[in-house]
């Protein structure tokens, strides 16, 4: 499918910006430039944040650290499903206020408090430390649901590109570990293979936003030795037992150079005997959930992610 008019338009600036090429920078600088552009390109994307009853930050403890959450209840009600979300970003670029939209639409749509996840970021805080935030986060999330008005019973964890990956890794460590039981887990367009070996990254790896350089660059800075690139919670892909795993709903972008590793992993969990909805959006590129009106096909992407949560997290279920 083609790619539509306004995302095609966004490629070109993005293109055309020198300054954006972040793979040629340290990790503080691209930060800053990321950051700087920030105002710029939401303007262009021109998509106002959904109010909700009440979003509010809190830090809550970690096994070494305190961990900074944002919390979204969209009404006074109680006993609503928990999402807890994990942004994307190469886990070296912040943070909770670069998905702080999606957050809001995925708990208005869903009538669900959501927990975004602020974990520490590379090359500062090597792997596992963002896996070991991203799962004791989870933890704290299922055993104080009650007291920011979520259902413990009801728990999802939700994650985009780098964040899908924490995702994974989560599902994974409350597996091994008999933490908290996870309801469903949904995976937007994740890495799932940190040695990146799939055919996508080479025919989108350059002019659809996220590129193969970027992605040496993230990887380069995520891991604390070459030994990591094959861990189970760093390429789950590549992981020996992923059976007895939550339900999942993993889906891909046309365009993604992390297509094929997202497909593939979810082929990997269905073969292992876990429930699996995979799907790939036409037309569409990396990081589209964070531009809902550059296609209808994007909302179609959030009604999606609705149908599967009510699926999942009724009471028949």
């Amino acid at each position: 499918m083609k790619i539509p008019l306004k995302i095609r338009l966004l490629l070109w600036l993005i293109n055309r910006d020198a300054t954006l090429q972040i793979h040629q920078m340290s990790a503080p600088q691209a930060r800053q430039v990321t950051e700087k552009k920030k105002a710029r390109i939401e303007k262009f994307l021109d998509y106002a944040p959904l109010p909700l009853h009440r979003v509010f930050d809190l830090a809550i403890p970690g096994r070494d650290s305190q961990i900074p959450v944002r919390i979204y209840q969209p009404t006074a009600e109680k006993n609503l499903p928990l999402i807890v979300y994990f942004h994307g970003g190469g886990f070296v670029l912040p943070g909770v206020d670069s998905h702080d939209k999606v957050c809001r639409r995925i708990a208005h749509d869903n009538q669900a408090v959501v927990l975004s996840v602020e974990y520490r970021l590379a090359p500062e805080f090597k792997f596992p430390i963002p896996v070991h935030d991203s799962y004791d986060a989870t933890v704290w999330a299922a055993e104080n649901a009650a007291l920011h008005h979520g259902d413990p019973t009801r728990l999802v964890v939700m994650g985009d590109s780098a964040g899908g990956n924490l995702a994974t890794a989560v599902c994974l460590l409350a597996r091994d570990l008999q933490g908290p039981k996870i309801a469903c887990q949904v995976l937007i367009y994740p890495c799932t293979d940190a040695t990146m070996g799939s055919d996508s990254i080479t025919t989108y790896g350059a002019g659809y936003l996220l590129t193969h350089a970027s992605m040496k660059w993230f990887v380069g800075h995520y891991k604390a030795t070459d030994k990591d690139l094959y861990s189970p919670y760093m390429s789950m892909l590549l992981a020996d037992d992923v059976t007895n795993l939550p339900p999942a709903f993993v889906f891909t972008a046309e365009y993604d150079p992390l297509k094929d590793e997202g497909r593939q992993y979810a082929e990997k969990l269905r073969a292992a005997g876990n429930e699996v909805l995979y799907k790939d959006y036409g037309g569409l590129i990396h990081g589209f959930m964070n531009m809902p009106k550059m296609s209808p096909h994007i909302l179609g992407a959030y009604a999606d992610i609705r149908a599967v949560l009510a699926k999942y997290l009724s009471p028949n279920n």
